[in-house]
């Protein structure tokens, strides 16, 4: 599992088209087909167990929760922050309080393209 940052301290000032008080935070380039999902979890909920079917981002956008891999225990994650686990590899997800987290499946996925590491 590797841990990447996409908050706003990450990202960088869009100014053209007149926007104004606008940060972009790259998350991926997608160069195949992905599925791109959005996942709740309520207070002490949990995603079970599992190996991933393909790489697999998942970017925590409210809430907080904890992520782990075959070799981990519970990490913490926050809004702005991402895991990333490749193909096959065994992970769990979950939250005491509340969770809202995308996440976006696809096989050339590579989030170091764009995101810096935790």
């Amino acid at each position: 599992m590797k841990l990447f940052r996409f908050d706003p301290e990450v990202g960088r000032e869009i100014k053209s088209f007149a926007s104004v008080n606008f940060i972009l935070s790259g998350i991926a380039h997608l160069k195949t087909e992905a599925r791109v999902s959005c996942i709740h979890l309520g207070a002490n909920g949990v995603v079970g167990y599992h190996q991933a079917v393909s790489p697999q981002l998942f970017l925590v956008v409210q809430g907080q929760g904890w992520v782990r891999d075959e070799t981990s225990d519970h990490i913490s994650v926050f809004p702005g922050q991402a895991a990333f686990w490749e193909k096959g590899e065994w992970h769990e997800s979950g939250t005491s309080t509340g969770l809202v987290a995308i996440i976006i499946e696809s096989d050339l996925l590579e989030p170091a393209e764009f995101m810096p590491a935790k």
